[in-house]
């Protein structure tokens, strides 16, 4: 895109709305976002697949955002402007329909769901941390004793109707250092799971400060959970601060693997980070960059 999406030093109207003061700030972890519903009568893992205009549309949409003249709203011809999706497509939750058909956001995207197959080749990073026989999901999360993490299976069905960030070797060029080319690790993080405990003022220079000058800081961004549902981002570039980092929050804390093989009734494939993970119950590495399965 030829802008940069830049944070003035005004709260919005939108975030004073949703009573952004009282929201409770969460560390905007850097993966790609996930969903749990049904499909097929049982709890699955949906990837998220926004549905985009072709090229003509898309030229005609980029010329009417650059023109001056028109100031009227442009008019999206839904069955004809927008790729094609696969049959199992779903729109998100919020989208706007009319005449029963979603409409595209102010980007030109419908955003929407397709459901993750066992052994889907182009979703095979998904697919890695789901099963469907156990019906559970490889979800990273706060344990029980502060300061720790923990990695360990939750049923689907507990986590249904959420949202999660999917993170890992190969999502968004690794910021957090998991596993490796030989060995990939991918794990769920499920959307505000990771409260900030001594969050800043919503003044600029006190959450720039608080980016570069702390450990907590060291996060791509925050995502404030207003009472209302209401979610407010913020992300380092926002404020022209740089991401990746070397050292992450994420990264400079310890995390334990629970992970009861017994409790499941069925076989994990011997390649399989369920088995993996099963290997390693009870064992506790300084960072998740730590993990190894040799």
């Amino acid at each position: 895109q030829p802008f940069k999406v830049l944070a003035t030093e005004t709260v919005s109207g939108k975030a004073l709305e949703a009573d952004i003061y009282n929201a409770i700030p969460t560390e905007k972890v850097d993966g790609t976002c996930c969903y749990v519903t049904t499909h097929k009568g049982q709890p699955y893992l949906w990837a998220r697949l926004d549905r985009k205009p072709n090229k003509q549309a898309e030229k005609r949409f980029k010329r009417f955002l650059y023109s001056l003249e028109d100031c009227k709203e442009f008019v999206w011809n839904v069955e004809e402007d927008f790729k094609p999706v696969p049959d199992t497509w779903i729109p998100a939750k919020d989208i706007e329909f009319s005449n029963g058909r979603p409409l595209p956001d102010e980007n030109g995207h419908m955003p929407g769901w397709v459901p993750v197959e066992k052994n889907s080749k182009q979703y095979c990073w998904h697919s890695s941390v789901v099963n469907y026989e156990a019906e559970i999901a490889l979800v990273l999360k706060h344990h029980a004793d502060p300061g720790l993490l923990e990695i360990s299976p939750v049923p689907l069905s507990e986590i249904l109707e959420q949202t999660l960030e999917l993170i890992g070797t190969n999502i968004n060029a690794n910021p957090y250092g998991l596993g490796s080319k030989k060995q990939p690790v991918h794990l769920l993080v499920p959307h505000g799971a990771f409260e900030i405990k001594n969050p800043p003022t919503l003044k600029q220079n006190d959450i720039v400060s608080w980016f570069e000058g702390c450990s907590e800081g060291k996060v791509e961004g925050i995502v404030w959970h207003c009472h209302d549902g209401c979610l407010i981002k913020l992300h380092r570039h926002h404020l022209g601060l740089r991401w990746p980092l070397a050292e992450t929050y994420l990264n400079s804390q310890p995390v334990v693997i629970s992970f009861n093989r017994t409790k499941y009734d069925c076989d994990f494939e011997p390649k399989s980070l369920f088995h993996h993970f099963s290997n390693l119950d009870g064992q506790r590495f300084d960072r998740l960059k730590d993990i190894k399965f040799d």
